[in-house]
């Protein structure tokens, strides 16, 4: 496979260091304004972020309606879009506004659908939501285990027969650019690899600080067959961005879930490490993924101008070299992980 969509997305990456997703800005839990929304999508151009994502799923099309509206006036050729298939909303007046983790967004149901039919009316929907006819990247959206449990070997041989040859139909027609699935877990990664062949994976948090499951086995993969892989949730949903003792008592989060021990304890050594140095462990968390070679771009969400501005500072801060290599001493960096320089 030829590698076509790595090199757009390190380079749609390049000047603003990292990429924006779409989760926040569809009322992740908490309602985020019409203006803040626009706000953050337009600081973001103008600091030069030329990647965005969103889903569907991410507050029952808001997101997307969001970042419609923002990149709609911006030069087409000048930015990258993504979303995902795998959910289709049907309109339900007694649905509730608030569901999956999303407040205050339209009264919708979803229904998982990774069949052709499903796969190209998702997108049809997606392009309407955004009022942007062409979208590069399609995602393939939570197609786990542990999401369907019972129901996922139907899912998948669903998606291997039908879905993935119609977004190959899509790619080879020049619709889309480039296709992939959009997970949290290293396992569902390498058995889609087995069946298909995969222009790149967006991971969510399993290559950061607190969890390099992915190091071993799937990025070596990745770069052995020209897959990109877009790195997800580098915060791993909280604590890499919070430490592991919030301020006012919270708890640190971890996967959409309080934290367990073992995660805590591994955070609190790097804070650590992060004393000594005088390093933010939110800009650590940042640039870690970055500097392996797999890894095409890191996607950070951001609620706020301020979030994203703060974002876009830690990506850039300046780290030492010395600090890195202490974590990897003290084994908190894999001994097979590249460092990031500076």
């Amino acid at each position: 496979m030829q590698p076509v969509i790595g090199p757009r997305l390190r380079a749609a990456a390049q000047a603003a260091g990292i990429a924006l997703g779409g989760a926040p800005l569809g009322n992740l839990f908490r309602p985020v304004p019409e203006d803040e929304a626009r706000a953050v999508i337009d600081r973001a151009w103008d600091a030069g972020v030329r990647y965005f994502d969103t889903a569907p799923h991410y507050g029952h099309g808001l997101s997307e309606r969001r970042f419609g509206a923002a990149l709609s006036c911006r030069p087409r050729e000048a930015f990258l879009l993504s979303t995902k298939v795998g959910r289709l909303l049907r309109s339900d007046a007694a649905a509730p506004t608030d569901q999956h983790g999303y407040v205050d967004v339209p009264r919708y149901v979803q229904t998982y659908d990774y069949s052709r039919a499903g796969v190209l009316r998702s997108l049809a929907d997606s392009r309407a939501r955004l009022g942007i006819d062409r979208i590069d990247v399609v995602w393939v959206h939570d197609l786990d285990q542990a999401t369907h449990g019972a129901d996922f070997d139907h899912h998948f041989r669903t998606l291997l027969d039908s879905g993935l040859p119609a977004l190959a139909e899509q790619k080879a027609a020049g619709v889309i650019a480039g296709y992939g699935i959009g997970v949290n877990g290293v396992d569902i990664c390498l058995t889609t690899l087995h069946h298909a062949d995969l222009d790149a994976i967006l991971l969510a948090g399993r290559y950061t600080l607190a969890d390099q499951s992915a190091l071993p086995e799937l990025l070596p993969e990745c770069m052995r067959r020209n897959v990109a892989v877009v790195l997800g949730g580098p915060f791993n949903s909280g604590i890499l961005a919070t430490g592991a003792h919030p301020a006012g008592g919270a708890p640190a989060y971890f996967d959409y879930a309080p934290a367990p021990p073992a995660v805590v304890a591994r955070v609190e050594a790097l804070e650590a490490v992060c004393r000594v140095h005088g390093v933010s462990l939110a800009a650590a968390a940042l640039q870690f993924p970055a500097a392996h070679p797999a890894v095409a771009v890191v996607l950070a969400g951001a609620r706020s101008g301020a979030e994203l501005t703060a974002n876009l500072a830690l990506a850039r801060a300046p780290i030492p070299p010395g600090f890195w290599v202490e974590l990897r001493t003290r084994g908190l960096v894999d001994a097979g992980a590249p460092l990031p320089e500076h």
